[in-house]
């Protein structure tokens, strides 16, 4: 890259160090791309360098340069139309593309499903680290997500089409455990965006909903000898940005664009709203409640799996539901939604502005969010049921000629405590009513989702049973468990027949030992009562001891104690498991909405 000639004068300038500054055009930003480059582009569904992308497409089209880029993003970047990636996908201009997601841009599915390109699909997560990888000369970014799944060397290693022969993925072990280790590339053009640089190139988020990982991808580049590019709303003077604020230091940024106002909105779909960019904060009756359809049924029952304290996350789609019945239940303050993209608590959004959040208690980078993901800190996640198999399978990437791709789908399904899988049971034109606290199936999907093997493996069943993941998948009309021995059918909606509605429209049999029926109360059009279900905890769930450290957890949150049998219980079972052991133990307790009567103090 660094011996490749450099044809516009201001990017020459900035080459040899000229006071001028680093502002130039988007028309000469991207001429510094080169035949052949590896070109890494950050961004979240609707959040976009939509200047630079535009200016590289436009160039292509007046002068057909330059030929055979290689891209590589980790989050999917369109509006399933014309923006974001779409704007890049033309024959020569594209050579490769590895990415995290492909759903939202038809133009490059298009021709990577026509083997007109080389292209992979790797986790989202995955790749965020990649970066960091790339950026500190690691030959190989090594994990354990994707075991099991499409990306696994013994499956398809993640690549799209017949074309693409390059192995970019192979099974390693370490201390007798089996990792897929990812490879590692430079890095000649990064393009990214910020909303204020100043004259030496410092670049602040203050205005932008997501930080992602643009600080990994910028040195990524740069540690490549690569080049920087970074679109803005507006220009300061030289050190009169507060250091604390700024994401990217200048000394990583070769050349700043200021964007054209309609290329540099929040996302596709809002302008700006300060509240993304966690200025303020809106009142949460804001949120709109559900209509009483098969996506409320199911995001009901979905939140039936809720805990105090819980760290959830909500995939795109049909889980988004939960969060707007975690707000009709007024249970926001006892559980805290995150998004991969590097939100923390608040509510996430969805469509075009998916990624983003109101009322965050923190915004994080995307690639620290996969840190704390991919470690076990997701005590809950609800994501996407397109199909699911006799071995627990499910996909959602690959259907067909359509390529959706995995997005955070594997990270977040393999490491997350408890999964819960949640879609519709069949596809098509599925007309339901709801009367009575009754589910009535009046005309059925065409396109039966619960199939004998899934097209593709986006997540594995057969990994899952090897550890210790609790793992639902809830349809509006019945709800399974994958157990050890296989998929159980464990509850069904009243008023569901089970053979005609449910076994019928299904291309395996499930094991069937203890058949519930579903929670009336989902089925009826006033609130739940989860609020009360939440909290209404059993006192033995509330004490336990764990010998290894010596520490007595009690929590108390959302505990009511207003009578002496209340009391009672909370000694005796106080009793029945510290008087057994003999000694004092470190006791922890969690007195959060806890609340004692007056005339119990004493």
């Amino acid at each position: 890259m660094n011996d490749q000639k450099i044809v516009s004068p201001v990017i020459a300038d900035i080459r040899s160090g000229m006071k001028r500054g680093k502002v130039v055009s988007a028309e000469d930003a991207v001429r510094v791309i080169r035949d052949g480059d590896t070109v890494a582009i950050d961004g979240f569904v609707g959040y976009s360098p939509e200047e630079l992308l535009e200016g590289l497409s436009d160039r292509f089209d007046k002068t057909g340069e330059p030929r055979n880029l290689t891209l590589i993003f980790a989050a999917g970047i369109g509006d399933s139309k014309e923006k974001g990636i779409n704007r890049l996908a033309h024959e020569g201009l594209i050579k490769r593309v590895i990415a995290g997601h492909w759903g939202l841009i038809p133009k490059m599915q298009k021709l990577a499903l026509a083997d007109k390109i080389e292209a992979y699909n790797f986790p989202q997560g995955v790749l965020t680290h990649l970066f960091r990888d790339i950026a500190g000369h690691n030959p190989r970014t090594i994990s354990a997500v994707g075991l099991g799944t499409y990306v696994d060397p013994r499956h398809d290693a993640g690549k799209v089409n017949t074309v693409t022969k390059e192995d970019l993925v192979e099974l390693v072990k370490f201390d007798g455990r089996e990792y897929l280790a990812y490879k590692t590339m430079p890095i000649h053009v990064a393009l990214l965006r910020g909303t204020t640089a100043d004259m030496d190139g410092n670049i602040t988020m203050e205005k932008e909903p997501l930080t992602l990982e643009m600080l990994p991808i910028a040195m990524a580049a740069k540690n490549s000898g690569g080049f920087v590019i970074v679109q803005v709303e507006r220009i300061a003077d030289r050190r009169a940005l507060n250091p604390r604020q700024v994401k990217i230091p200048g000394i990583l940024v070769d050349c700043v664009v200021v964007a054209s106002p309609e290329n540099h909105w929040q996302t596709f779909g809002t302008h700006y709203n300060p509240a993304f960019s966690g200025e303020f904060k809106v009142p949460t009756a804001t949120v709109e409640a559900l209509p009483m359809d098969e996506r409320k049924i199911i995001a009901r029952r979905a939140a039936f799996e809720l805990r105090p304290n819980m760290v959830v996350n909500l995939g795109i789609g049909m889980p988004e539901g939960v969060a707007s019945v975690a707000n009709e239940e007024s249970i926001f303050e006892y559980i805290t939604l995150t998004a991969e993209a590097g939100s923390i608590g608040g509510i996430p959004s969805g469509g075009v502005n998916f990624g983003t959040a109101t009322n965050m208690d923190c915004l994080i980078s995307m690639h620290q969010q996969f840190d704390f993901y991919d470690g076990g800190g997701l005590d809950l996640a609800c994501l996407g049921l397109a199909q699911m198999d006799a071995e627990g399978n499910v996909n959602v990437s690959k259907f067909g000629p359509r390529l959706a791709g995995c997005g955070g789908f594997i990270d977040i399904s393999q490491n997350a405590k408890k999964i819960v899988f949640a879609g519709t049971f069949t596809a098509g034109d599925v007309r339901l009513s709801v009367e009575d606290g009754k589910l009535r199936i009046l005309q059925d999907g065409t396109v039966r989702k619960l199939v004998r093997n899934v097209e593709q493996i986006t997540f594995s069943g057969k990994t899952a049973r090897q550890g210790r993941q609790q793992i639902f998948y809830v349809t509006e009309r019945c709800v399974f468990k994958l157990t050890p021995e296989g998929v159980e059918l464990i509850e069904i909606a009243p008023g569901v027949d089970l053979e005609k509605d449910v076994l019928a429209k299904m291309e395996f049999k499930p094991l069937i030992r203890n058949l519930q029926l579903m929670d009336e109360r989902i089925f009826r059009p006033a609130p739940v009562g989860l609020k009360d279900d939440l909290l209404s905890i059993p006192i033995e769930q509330r004490l336990t001891y764990d010998p290894v450290t010596n520490i007595f957890y009690v929590n108390f949150e959302g505990l009511n104690v207003r009578t002496r049998q209340d009391i009672e219980a909370i000694r005796s079972q106080v009793t029945q498991i510290c008087q057994p052991l003999g000694r004092r133990v470190k006791t922890i307790v969690n007195y959060d909405n806890f609340s004692n009567a007056p005339e119990m103090q004493d």
